[in-house]
């Protein structure tokens, strides 16, 4: 196989082989893989809490304090 020479006179490249099924299968899969997982960021973003509690999380410290009350569950 003959080397190609690129235009800015760096490291010569190698031409690119045939893709054989399996490589295309598994290219596809992952575009798809990619394509859904920025869905679901995009979905995560856009979902927010309408009149949530105010401050940090309750489940994450285990408790819940509602006027001064907490709690624990």
């Amino acid at each position: 196989m003959a080397k190609l020479d690129p235009p800015d006179g760096g490291v010569p490249l190698s031409p690119r082989k045939p893709l054989s099924d399996a490589a295309r299968r598994a290219l596809a899969e992952a575009d798809e893989r990619r394509r859904l997982a920025e869905a679901s960021a995009r979905d995560a973003a856009k979902a927010t809490e309408i009149g949530g509690r105010n401050g940090p999380e309750p489940t994450r410290y285990g408790d819940w304090e509602v006027k001064g009350i907490v709690s624990d569950f």
